[in-house]
């Protein structure tokens, strides 16, 4: 009995030099567990991955609502900002050979002016005096296509010809009224393409005027943390624009020039309409170049034959494989950094969503993107301090030292 009290004694005292946890009897096999505990590693990394894709899916997807709801300001906007960068160096070059201020901001906008109504006027007059003469050559093609298919190989009859003529015309009546209703929004068109390039002018004016003081409104609107990632990211990405800028005019240049030669050299009339076309349609990646190289075709074709409209398509195809395999990759891939695969899906993707416009702005957004990314990545801001929201505005009239960012 002693004994025993003892044993007892003893284990209670090394029962009270352990620990809670020590003591803690084993889980049962059968005892339940967390359900969350039950789901495999990699399922619950997926979930966390996929609800935040979503979130962020569906924030883009409101902001595309938005800029589509609103693309009679954000189109005008993003030419501004587009024009901008290719006026901005000038009148920083300007600056700093001792210009005024706004005497550089006057001369850069003049300039724009003139040039763009230079091309539009030339272009205009030379497609206005020559539209009568393809109006009469296009009937005369006509009338020898229409030769050809009733006597050539896929013997057509007078009658299944006359048959598709009228049903291409019974077509156009009956839709007649939807014609009409596009007549009828032609005035409203009209208006909102005016108010959108007085939109731009404006915007351009004060990206010239004091484009470092907007975007440093921008930045300041920011967390204090995330100015100076946004800063360092937004130079970045305003070097690259301006080196796209400087890129697509120096190629949409070589493409009117090697195709508006060619069409000069084999007499196809109209050749500085088509060249001054290409120079614009340059501006709109692969969907601007078919569309005016087809143009160049089509007006051979219908003044000069077939042979030398072939002649043509060979010259076209020849000052774009050398855009395409030359140009591109030696000075447009190395100003905008993006892969050729990469500039196919923008255009493609932009085509869709936003027509014209958006395969205008895709490889520009894309590099600009692709950059800002790259720069936030890299770390590269942290030894920068972000800008002071509160900077004071320099005078219109005073030459300032030119800075690097956003407007200078």
């Amino acid at each position: 009995m002693t004994e025993s009290t003892g044993a007892q004694r003893g284990r209670s005292r090394r029962l009270r030099g352990r620990s809670p946890a020590a003591v803690t009897p084993p889980t049962s096999p059968e005892a339940p567990r967390d359900a969350a505990q039950s789901i495999p590693y990699g399922m619950r990394l997926a979930a966390a991955w996929s609800w935040r894709l979503l979130l962020i899916g569906a924030l883009l997807a409101v902001v595309v609502f938005l800029i589509v709801q609103l693309r009679l300001v954000v189109i005008p906007i993003l030419v501004a900002v587009l024009v901008g960068a290719i006026l901005v160096p000038f009148s920083g070059f300007l600056q700093r050979h001792r210009w005024p201020r706004w005497t550089a901001v006057t001369v850069a906008m003049l300039t724009l002016l003139v040039v763009v109504a230079g091309l539009l006027t030339l272009g205009i007059t030379q497609i206005v005096r020559g539209s009568s003469d393809l109006a009469a050559q296009s009937l005369v093609a006509w009338d020898e296509f229409r030769t050809w298919l009733l006597e050539g190989p896929f013997h057509v009859t007078d009658s299944q010809l006359n048959d598709f003529v009228d049903s291409v015309i019974t077509s156009a009546q009956n839709d007649g009224g939807t014609l009409l209703t596009g007549a009828l929004s032609v005035g409203s068109t009209l208006g909102h393409f005016l108010a959108g390039m007085l939109l731009t002018l404006f915007a351009t004016l004060f990206i010239l005027i004091d484009g470092r003081g907007i975007w440093n409104w921008i930045v300041g609107i920011l967390p204090t943390r995330a100015r100076a990632a946004v800063d360092d990211a937004g130079k970045a990405g305003w070097a690259t624009l301006q080196n796209f800028a400087r890129v697509q005019i120096l190629v949409a240049t070589i493409d009117a020039v090697g195709i508006g030669l060619g069409a000069l050299i084999l007499g196809v009339p109209l050749a500085v309409p088509i060249a001054i076309l290409v120079f614009l349609g340059s501006f709109v990646p692969i969907v601007g170049a078919v569309v005016t190289g087809a143009l160049a075709v089509f007006i051979a074709l219908v003044y000069n034959g077939w042979v030398i409209a072939v002649i043509m398509l060979g010259i076209v195809l020849l000052v774009q494989q050398v855009e395409g395999h030359i140009l591109q990759p030696l000075i447009m891939g190395t100003a905008v950094k993006v892969h050729p695969l990469g500039v196919v899906v923008a255009v493609t993707a932009g085509s869709l969503l936003a027509g014209i416009p958006g395969a205008l702005f895709a490889v520009p957004l894309a590099a600009v993107i692709n950059v800002m990314v790259l720069s936030v990545a890299s770390g590269s801001w942290k030894a920068e301090s972000p800008p002071d929201p509160a900077e004071a505005h320099s005078p219109l009239w005073r030459t300032v030292p030119q800075r690097p960012g956003f407007g200078r």
